[in-house]
């Protein structure tokens, strides 16, 4: 005897209108399927087949399409854009005012050029490469996260070519230069750390 445990697929909507039509009054109209529901033969040993209405699936193709592409947002307009970039600038003063208030010897911040920017993706893909790990204590290396972080300097090398003084051109020239050899000498680490020959096995006690 078979412990694998055998079911039964019952068709709820076979009862359902059996019960309805023993409970319908003598004279009444039966009432009729939609028109667009269909039942297919079934093949004899076929397991159950899903009836689906032709409407809710031409519906939900049509959601399924939309939704795989959301409209995209309208973009702002040259006047919103003014007034959110004036609101800006009077809440970052004010901001300053404050910090300078509570510390009188903090001098005005110089204002932000395009060299922080790159200093910006200089530190971070340094620090997701272990750089500035405290004495004593084990890097965390992020490598993907380094990578994306110089893509993304690379992207803004190209993006920028031709219209950079020759001064922020040589910054950036040479941040992407340092943080790609880094990166190779990293990778080199990690490459070699992972064909090391395993420890000699430790001989069994007698």
């Amino acid at each position: 005897m078979s412990d694998t445990p055998k079911f039964e697929v019952i068709d709820r909507r076979k009862i359902k209108a059996e019960e309805e039509r023993e409970n319908q009054q003598p004279g009444a109209p039966t009432p009729e399927l939609p028109a667009e529901t269909h039942s297919e033969p079934v093949e004899p040993g076929a397991g159950p087949r899903l009836v689906v209405n032709n409407n809710e699936a031409r519906h939900e193709a049509k959601t399924q399409g939309s939704a795989s592409e959301p409209p995209a947002p309208p973009a702002p307009t040259a006047q919103e854009s003014r007034e959110q970039k004036i609101s800006y600038d009077a809440a970052a003063q004010r901001l300053e005012d404050l910090i300078r208030a509570q510390n009188p010897a903090v001098g005005a911040q110089p204002p932000v050029g395009f060299e922080h920017l790159v200093q910006q993706f200089y530190v971070s893909a340094m620090i997701q490469m272990g750089a500035g790990t405290q004495e004593g204590q084990r890097p965390r290396v992020d490598i993907l996260g380094a990578r994306t972080t110089i893509d993304l300097l690379d992207v803004l090398a190209e993006k920028t070519k031709g219209n950079l003084t020759e001064a922020e051109d040589r910054t950036l020239q040479t941040v992407l230069f340092d943080v790609r050899m880094a990166f190779l000498e990293l990778t080199s680490m990690i490459s070699l750390q992972g064909v090391q020959a395993p420890p000699p096995p430790v001989p069994p006690v007698q």
